[in-house]
């Protein structure tokens, strides 16, 4: 028999999940809902009509395509580079001792307290001397500069966490730095990329605010969630369409996660055998 605490934990977790679930099933719903159900003054948890109306106009816009490859382009490239670069770091500041090491980790932790609002005219102005502007490249290199303070202390834990023993046994039996580098101690702290990845692939999949700013005027330089505008007009928002394209630009965040979710709850066992 349980014991009450744990039933009034795992009741606490249920509810908890259930209540985060809610947002994301209302969605989905509203997105298979007829237009006169979604504004109804009544609504109801479930729909006796469903149609897939919402879908085929938001597939039948003519830039949507565009504005997915966009997406797909500079979340993957965010991912790639943040995850290359903040394991390098993390490696450095642990491995390496070195003159304000320790200011440089502090300095990583006040750039996250920065809000990213109070950046946009500032990043107008870099990325224009860069001649980024109207280009993805707008996009992906603000978004690696953000994604890299938490990228790179997250896994500091992970490659403080290998132990030197078995750094000075790979020397000792041949291995150049490289070697260790990418052979032993990249594979064991590919949980923490994993993690980081996630993270900095829903902040570049789900960014509004620059891909909205002056930083991109051009449509065709659009990324997925300036769909959702096509679709909401303050005189009269298509709902559906809003609920249908919210539905699409989720799944690909819902793939991702199930294509890293073993490298997730994977770590650091049999690293080190006896």
């Amino acid at each position: 028999m349980r014991r009450p605490w744990r039933l009034l934990a795992e009741g606490t977790a249920l509810l908890t999940a259930l209540v985060v679930a809610f947002p994301l099933y209302w969605m989905v719903l509203s997105a298979f809902k007829p237009a006169g159900e979604i504004a109804s003054d009544r609504p109801r948890p479930w729909t006796l009509s469903p149609t897939l109306a919402a879908f085929r106009r938001v597939f039948g816009q003519q830039e949507f395509g565009r504005y997915f490859v966009n997406s797909l382009v500079v979340a993957g490239s965010v991912v790639i580079a943040s995850a290359l670069i903040a394991f390098l770091a993390a490696t450095a500041v642990t491995r390496f001792r070195f003159r304000f090491r320790t200011t440089l980790l502090i300095m990583f932790l006040v750039a996250q307290m920065v809000p990213v609002e109070a950046l946009t005219i500032p990043l107008f102005f870099l990325m224009r001397d860069f001649g980024q502007l109207n280009t993805l490249g707008s996009l992906i290199l603000p978004h690696i500069a953000f994604s890299l303070p938490f990228a790179i202390w997250m896994l500091r834990g992970f490659v403080k966490a290998v132990p030197e023993a078995l750094e000075e046994a790979a020397y000792l039996d041949g291995a150049s730095r490289s070697r260790f580098l990418w052979q032993i101690l990249f594979p064991l702290v590919l949980p923490g990329l994993v993690a980081t990845s996630v993270f900095s692939f829903i902040s570049a999949w789900n960014d509004f605010l620059f891909a909205k700013s002056f930083l991109i005027s051009d449509t065709s330089q659009s990324t997925l969630p300036m769909a959702l505008l096509v679709f909401y007009k303050p005189d009269d928002p298509d709902w559906g369409g809003v609920m249908a394209a919210s539905t699409v630009m989720t799944v690909p965040v819902l793939v991702f996660f199930v294509l890293v979710q073993r490298r997730l709850v994977s770590g650091l066992g049999g690293a080190v055998k006896d």
